[in-house]
C-alpha cells in the first residue's frame, strides 16, 4: 500500500511541476494510468513493459546526464561546481562524495530491507515471468539484477549533476530534479527524461498493484478458493480498481513530506514476515503462535517508531517539554539509527525463537501445527533432504 501511494504522488508531483497543472490532476492521471495499465495488461503486460521501461530509464537518463555534463564543461568542471555548492552550504565535501554520505546507519537499514525485499522485487519477477521458456528463468532473473544495479549508478550521476547545477539548497528533490535538469538542458532531453522517470514509476507501480490485488483476493476473500477462473479474474480487476483508486486518493489528501522516509517504511514492513518465513523453513520447531506474534511485534514496533519519529522530529519539540522533547532528544541522539528497519528486524528475530522455546507445541497441537506447515507448502514437518 505504501508503494501504491507513492507512485501516483510522484507522478502528480512531476506532471504538476513540469506542466503547471494542478497537483490533483497529476495524481489522478498517475492513478488512472497505473490502474488501467494493470487491469488491461495483467502479469504479461507488466512483465514485457518492464523490460522496455528499464531500457528507457537507463539509456534515457544516461543520455540526459551525458549532455548535461558536457554543457557544464565536462566532469572536472562538474566536480568544481559541486564542491563550491557544498562549501557554500556548509556541507562536508569528503563525506558527501563518499559512499556513506547519507549515513552508515541509513545504508545498513537499506541493505537489510533491500536484501530481504530483493527476491520479491518487481523487476526480477517481471523479467523472469516474461521468459518465453522455462530455461530462460534463471538467466532472466540474473539479467534483471544486473540491469537493476545500473539504475542507482545512473541516479547518483544525475544527483551529482543537479548539485553542480542548482546547488545544495535549491529546493529541488528526487524525481523533479531529473526533469528540471533535462528541461534546462533542452526541450527534447526534457521529454526523454520525463518519459524515463514516468516509465520508472509506472514499471514499479503496476506489478506491485497487481500483486497486492491478487493477494487480497486470494488471502482476504475466503470464498475465492471456490471461484471459477472467470469470476476470480473479475474479482482481481475489481479489487485492482478499488485498491489503486484508494491509494491515489490517499496520495492526494495525505501530507507526504518525505518520499524516501515513506519508502523506507514500506521496505521495513517487508522484514517481519520474511524473518518469520525463514524460521519456519529452516527451524522445524517454529510454532505458528511464535511466528504470528513475532510478525505483530515487528510490524507494531516499526510503525510506532516511524509514527513517533514523524510526530516529534520538528525543531519546535526541542523546548516543548514532556514526552515530545524527550523523544526529540532520543531521535537526535540516535541519528540515522532511528530507522524503523532495525526494529522490524530485531524484534521478530529475537521474539520468534523465544516464544517457540517458551511455548512449544503440545501433543494436541500437532494436528494444527501440521496444517500450518501444509498451508505454507511444507507437506511434512520432518521433510528429508534425501
Amino acid at each position: 500500500m505504501v508503494v501504491n501511494i507513492i507512485e501516483p504522488y510522484v507522478i502528480g508531483s512531476i506532471v504538476s511541476g513540469v506542466t503547471g497543472l494542478p497537483f490533483v490532476v497529476g495524481v489522478a492521471m498517475g492513478g488512472f494510468t497505473i490502474v488501467l495499465f494493470t487491469v488491461m495488461g495483467g502479469l504479461k503486460g507488466t512483465a514485457i513493459t518492464n523490460v522496455v521501461h528499464c531500457t528507457v530509464i537507463i539509456l534515457g537518463l544516461g543520455l540526459v546526464g551525458y549532455v548535461a555534463m558536457q554543457n557544464i564543461g565536462g566532469w572536472d568542471q562538474v566536480v568544481v561546481q559541486a564542491n563550491a555548492a557544498l562549501e557554500s552550504s556548509g556541507k562536508d565535501e569528503a563525506k558527501w562524495w563518499s559512499f556513506t554520505g547519507i549515513g552508515l546507519a541509513t545504508i545498513i537499514a537499506l541493505f537489510i530491507s533491500a536484501t530481504i525485499h530483493t527476491p520479491g522485487a518487481s523487476v526480477y519477477a517481471n523479467y523472469a515471468s516474461s521468459a518465453a521458456k522455462q530455461e530462460y528463468l534463471i538467466p532472466g532473473f540474473f539479467l534483471a539484477g544486473v540491469i537493476a544495479a545500473i539504475m542507482p549508478l545512473v541516479a547518483g550521476f544525475i544527483g551529482v549533476l543537479t548539485m553542480a547545477t542548482y546547488g545544495a539548497d535549491s529546493g529541488l528533490s528526487s524525481y523533479l530534479n531529473i526533469a528540471q535538469l533535462a528541461i534546462d538542458t533542452g526541450p527534447i532531453l526534457g521529454g526523454i527524461a520525463l518519459a524515463a522517470v514516468l516509465a520508472a514509476v509506472i514499471s514499479s507501480g503496476a506489478p506491485i498493484l497487481l500483486a497486492s490485488s491478487t493477494m487480497f483476493v486470494n488471502d482476504w476473500i475466503p470464498a475465492s478458493k471456490d471461484y471459477s477462473d472467470e469470476k476470480k479474474l473479475k474479482a482481481y480487476k475489481i479489487v485492482t480498481v478499488v485498491y489503486g483508486s484508494s491509494a491515489a486518493v490517499i496520495a492526494y489528501v495525505g501530507n507526504i513530506t518525505s518520499v524516501l522516509q515513506l519508502l523506507l517504511l514500506g521496505f521495513a514492513m517487508v522484514v517481519p514476515p520474511a524473518i518469520a518465513v525463514t524460521y519456519v523453513f529452516y527451524w522445524k520447531k517454529t510454532t505458528e503462535f511464535a511466528a504470528f506474534w513475532g510478525m505483530v511485534a515487528g510490524f507494531g514496533g516499526g510503525l510506532m517508531m516511524w509514527l513517533l519519529n514523524t510526530l516529534f522530529d520538528g525543531a519546535e519539540n526541542a523546548t516543548a517539554g514532556g514526552f515530545a522533547q524527550w523523544w526529540y532528544e532520543i531521535i537526535n541522539m540516535l541519528g540515522e539509527w532511528r530507522d524503523p528497519s532495525f526494529l522490524t528486524l530485531m524484534l521478530p528475530l529475537t521474539i520468534i525463537p523465544v516464544l517457540t522455546i517458551l511455548f512449544p507445541n503440545s501433543a494436541q497441537d500437532d494436528d494444527k501445527s501440521e496444517s500450518f506447515y501444509k498451508r505454507l507448502g511444507r507437506i511434512q514437518k520432518n521433510l528429508s533432504w534425501a
